[in-house]
């Protein structure tokens, strides 16, 4: 890859199911004249939060500019919320999913993991430009995608998000997501901080621990994202599909009708059209229920054997609960940031537009049937990354290179039917973080910490308290 970037196929399922479901704004200025600049951030101060569900804690605002580079930028206000003990010495950094998920109103259900260390932590988390409160809304691509990442839009909506952003959306990569985080350490006087982040957290803490490495005494990375060897075909992760399919199948008691690998490889030969679909819901199915995915190997069989009827209510159940406005998770930052962060077949985000099809499908033409097996290369070419950024209008892009992260002191957590993040990904991840942890979970899914597994966090507290 000519950059180390990825993505993750986090989705607003995560946000109600675990992480909550609540849009309310979590930031609060502190009184009048007690702003600071910091850095050439603005800073608010912390005073208690004022909507009554975050009472128990404190809020804050960080005012950064959109464009660094450029003194007379517009600003942006990232609230900032602050749990644990206010006074502890150590303090950690939670950074949510997406891109495009909020950070402080998630904070009543996320912190709900981190009992064992409130007492000895200061929690902060935040809501990422474009992301929460101050959400970038791209009306037309929202109601088609939702709160999914793998959705196919169509080339009009990711057009008109493009033209409601303009040239702001040059601003909103990962790296300038990095860089608030370093003026938030520096707001709050922080020397050294743990970063923990969970999906595409991941890939940022990965990010910010590679820029600023003497800043992070713990890395935790839960559902990882690697920031080396993305392909946006997604051929790699193929063959996870198979294995958690069967995997789910082999289980005591579940006792599917057929093999759900087998059969979900002939629906997608009979019918090479449905390839995309498929991979955006059977990964909704692995956040929605790891241990069983419903419905789904019955509803592959069924299918395989030429009667759709379950597979079409499969695809309406999730559709119905896909749906999320840009405060849950903001498909204008998505959009913005993975299509400037991502390499694809035909290169970065200055690419001219013209060119994009013919360099993907040339890449495509190229990987074997058991590359794409049991999917298709209809899926590879057409997948929601692939053509929503193959749409998205060129911009400037800005390489990043030397993301080394050698000497940080990393813990990971992965559950084994994870889809959403495929174990091979944080498996590139441990071998990229010499000296890292990986913790696998049997039968786990995405977003382990929040999900309630007491061994895990009870490893996260140790890790974290060590």
């Amino acid at each position: 890859m000519r950059r180390t970037h990825s993505l993750l196929m986090a989705t607003t399922l995560v946000a109600c199911l675990l992480l909550g479901g609540s849009t309310a704004q979590a930031g609060s200025r502190a009184q009048a004249g007690s702003e600071v600049e910091v850095g050439g951030a603005g800073w608010s101060g912390l005073s208690q939060c004022v909507q009554p569900e975050l009472a128990a804690y404190l809020c804050g605002e960080l005012t950064v500019r959109l464009d660094r580079r450029d003194p007379r930028s517009k600003t942006l206000d990232l609230p900032v919320l602050v749990a644990g003990n206010p006074q502890a010495k150590r303090t950690m950094l939670m950074l949510t999913g997406g891109p495009g998920q909020p950070g402080p109103v998630l904070a009543p259900r996320v912190l709900q993991a981190f009992e064992g260390i409130r007492n000895d932590y200061r929690i902060v988390m935040l809501d990422q430009r474009g992301t929460g409160a101050n959400a970038l809304n791209c009306p037309e691509l929202q109601a088609e995608r939702g709160g999914t990442d793998l959705r196919v839009p169509t080339k009009a909506a990711v057009l008109a998000c493009a033209a409601t952003l303009g040239a702001d959306r040059e601003h909103y990569a990962t790296t300038d997501s990095v860089a608030d985080f370093e003026e938030l350490r520096r707001a709050l006087k922080v020397e050294q901080w743990a970063v923990n982040g969970v999906s595409y957290g991941t890939y940022t803490a990965q990010r910010y621990a590679a820029a600023h490495r003497s800043r992070v005494t713990h890395l935790v990375l839960d559902s990882t994202v690697p920031v080396h060897s993305f392909q946006a075909d997604l051929a790699e992760t193929f063959g996870e599909y198979a294995r958690v399919l069967r995997d789910v199948c082999a289980a005591p008691g579940r006792n599917c009708p057929g093999d759900p690998a087998a059969d979900l490889a002939s629906v997608v030969w009979q019918n090479p059209a449905l390839g995309p679909k498929l991979l955006e819901v059977i990964t909704m199915m692995a956040y929605a229920d790891p241990a069983r995915f419903l419905f789904a190997p019955e509803a592959l069989h069924a299918a395989a054997g030429g009667d759709s009827t379950r597979l079409e209510q499969l695809f309406a159940l999730v559709d119905s609960f896909s749906e999320a406005p840009a405060s849950q998770y903001s498909q204008g930052i998505q959009a913005s940031t993975l299509c400037l962060d991502l390499d694809f077949p035909w290169g970065g985000a200055q690419s001219p537009e013209h060119t994009r099809a013919r360099k993907a499908d040339r890449a495509v033409s190229k990987l074997t049937p058991s590359q794409l097996w049991p999917f298709n290369a209809e899926t590879a070419r057409r997948n929601g990354e692939m053509v929503m950024c193959e749409y998205w209008p060129r911009v400037k892009d800005r390489e990043v290179h030397g993301l080394s992260l050698r000497g940080v002191n990393a813990l990971l957590l992965h559950g084994e039917r994870d889809l959403g993040t495929p174990l091979i990904w944080a498996q590139e991840a441990h071998r990229d973080i010499p000296g890292s942890r990986l913790v696998v979970v049997p039968d786990g899914g995405h977003s382990l910490q929040v999900s309630g597994a007491g061994t895990v966090r009870q490893t996260v507290t140790e890790f974290l308290l060590g």
